[in-house]
């Protein structure tokens, strides 16, 4: 059975709207989670406890030290400034997006996948080999949304989250 991948970034300290973030994906049936960074908060990783999660952080994660072993001790995998997973035979690629050197390698490593935030806007696009996707925000932008991936037939899915 294929996997599909919740993808979520630019939480900004909004957990309540984080939470129903993943609830949908769950209900879309989301079972890996990668949030691209700009969490800036423990409640925010709270949502993603318990799940196979994983993180790299943002321009506004000031504190990601503190931020690192909190996720880290309830179970998120931080990959710091980016990273890869790959899932049914798809390499994924992720970073939030403010970094230009992680940006460009993440693009020029060949990955099927590059997962970013940052700019708080819908994206899907491809350069080459890869599909560059931003899930879009949960805080600061017209519309709330998330996405879900499907690596195995290459289906994205944007889900819009309730103010």
């Amino acid at each position: 059975m294929p996997h599909i991948v919740g993808l979520i970034s630019d939480s900004h300290s909004r957990w309540e709207r984080t939470k129903r973030a993943i609830e949908a994906l769950q209900a879309k049936g989301a079972t890996i989670f990668i949030h691209c960074g700009d969490v800036e908060d423990d409640l925010v990783l709270d949502q993603l406890a318990g799940l196979d999660s994983h993180l790299v952080w943002g321009n506004c994660d000031w504190n990601h030290d503190s931020l690192g072993r909190y996720a880290q001790n309830i179970g998120i995998t931080v990959h710091g400034d980016a990273g890869e997973l790959t899932v049914d035979g798809k390499r994924i690629a992720f970073t939030h997006g403010h970094e230009l050197p992680a940006l460009r390698a993440a693009v020029t490593s060949g990955a099927d996948y590059l997962i970013h935030g940052h700019t708080h806007e819908l994206r899907d696009e491809r350069t080459a080999a890869t599909r560059i996707i931003n899930p879009g925000a949960l805080h600061r932008a017209p519309r709330f949304t998330v996405a879900t991936l499907e690596p195995a037939t290459d289906q994205l899915t944007v889900i819009e989250v309730p103010a």
